[in-house]
C-alpha cells in the first residue's frame, strides 16, 4: 500500500532581495506563474526552465491555485515596484525613454499585426 503523504512541500524559497524563486534555481515564482496564466502547460514551462523539476512546477501552480489571491497581491507589488524604477529612471535618463518609447511602439505594431 501506497503510505499518503499529509503534506507536500512547495519549492519556495525568499532570496535576499526579497524574490520568491522556485526550490534552488533563479526561475522566480512571478516567471512560472506568468507563464501558466498565458496557458503554457508545465510540460511547456519545464521546457523553457529546465533547472526547475517538473514536479516542482506542478506543486508551485498547485500552490498558486489554492493561494492566488496572495499570490496575485505579491505579483502586482512586484510590477509596480518595476514600473516605478522604469519611471525614475526614464525621467533621469531622456535617451533611455525615447529607446522604451520607440520599443513600446514596436511591440504594439506587431501585436496588431499578429493580430490581423
Amino acid at each position: 500500500m501506497i503510505d499518503v503523504p499529509t503534506t507536500v512541500d512547495v519549492p519556495l524559497r525568499t532570496d535576499e532581495q526579497g524574490v520568491i524563486r522556485v526550490g534552488e534555481t533563479r526561475v522566480t515564482l512571478l516567471t512560472v506563474v506568468n507563464r501558466y496564466r498565458v496557458g503554457d502547460t508545465p510540460e511547456m514551462i519545464h521546457q523553457g526552465f529546465p533547472t526547475v523539476s517538473l514536479a516542482d512546477i506542478y506543486a508551485v501552480i498547485a500552490y498558486y491555485l489554492a493561494h492566488q489571491d496572495e499570490v496575485d497581491m505579491y505579483i502586482h507589488k512586484i510590477e509596480a515596484e518595476a514600473e516605478r524604477q522604469r519611471q525614475e529612471y526614464e525621467a533621469n535618463d531622456p535617451k533611455a525613454a525615447a529607446f522604451s518609447m520607440k520599443m513600446r511602439k514596436l511591440l504594439e505594431e506587431k501585436r496588431k499585426s499578429d493580430e490581423a
